[in-house]
């Protein structure tokens, strides 16, 4: 059986949009092609090299630089836009989406997303807000291919109107391009576990290299010091609005890994090495732990 034949939501002739061809416009992109989605495949960016790139390569089959005339033929949405790009783009293009689309996005944070686009949607459309757990520390179009979904997570944040046939076929190609998991939770525990796997991670990568001024140190790097701090190589903008959006839930974080920081360089200066065998041991079974029920 075909891919177009099982996705009943969208039609038999789909159109997907992709709004915002950057690194993970374009990783859905080209993943949704690899996967064998037929229909047509239309984009838009504020880049016209971007959209004429994408075209040249069979990414997409057309390009625009306004949604005024792509909405109203999409039947799929993905909004590849950070939180108030995607907020602003939605107050400003409501009208335009096609009767009965189905829309849903990819930002960082989901309690205020899901909360202003809950209130400003159209009764004929249906939003399913989600968060791919996935990316690199590149960005731009030209770094799509290199943003890999094997085997990686996917959070769905659905609202009460969802449809359960949309939500069955976003989560069929979900799968499709290559995640294994899909989690469904509240927008609330999203921001609050995201502000722990995410977002406090690049907290302390940023902190690492922010604390050490030679920038020549990796002369003695031996692999843990480039694991910790890859995603410090990070999308500056993205990353402040994200951290600034969810300054509740990170700050928290932050400050329970002060108090474990604290209390860990409190055991080595003190020389205290039966308690610190003993604390390593526990962050090592519990690591370990957590691998298994991943």
């Amino acid at each position: 059986m075909r891919i177009t034949e099982m996705i009943k939501p969208m039609g038999k002739n789909p159109v997907y949009g992709f709004i915002g061809l950057g690194l993970m416009g374009g990783a859905f992109a080209i993943a949704m092609r690899k996967a064998g989605f037929e229909g047509r495949f239309l984009a838009c960016d504020t880049d016209r090299r971007t959209l004429q790139a994408a075209e040249r390569d069979g990414v997409i089959d057309e390009g625009f630089l306004s949604p005024q005339a792509m909405l109203p033929r999409c039947s799929f949405v993905l909004l590849c836009l950070p939180p108030k790009s995607a907020l602003r783009f939605m107050d400003a293009w409501m009208p335009a989406f096609k009767s009965g689309a189905l829309i849903t996005d990819i930002a960082g944070i989901k309690k205020p997303v899901c909360g202003h686009i809950e209130k400003i949607l159209r009764a004929d459309l249906d939003f399913i807000p989600g968060h791919p757990m996935a990316g690199t520390e590149k960005s731009g179009y030209a770094h799509a291919r290199d943003c890999g979904f094997q085997g990686r997570n996917y959070i769905l944040t659905p609202l009460a109107r969802n449809k359960p046939e949309n939500i069955a076929f976003l989560k069929d190609l979900i799968r499709r391009l290559g995640f294994t998991r899909v989690v469904e939770t509240s927008p609330a525990i999203h921001d609050e576990k995201i502000a722990f796997t995410s977002q406090l991670c690049h907290v302390i990568a940023a902190s690492l290299i922010d604390c050490e001024n030679d920038t020549s140190i990796t002369r003695f790097g031996g692999g843990s010091f480039e694991d910790l701090t890859r995603i410090a190589i990070l999308n500056a903008p993205l990353w402040t609005q994200l951290f600034i959006e969810n300054s509740g839930p990170l700050v928290r974080q932050i400050e329970k890994f002060e108090t474990s920081l604290s209390r860990i360089k409190a055991l080595i200066a003190g020389a205290q090495t039966e308690k610190l065998l003993e604390t390593l041991a526990a962050v090592r079974d519990r690591r370990t732990e957590m691998a298994k029920r991943g």
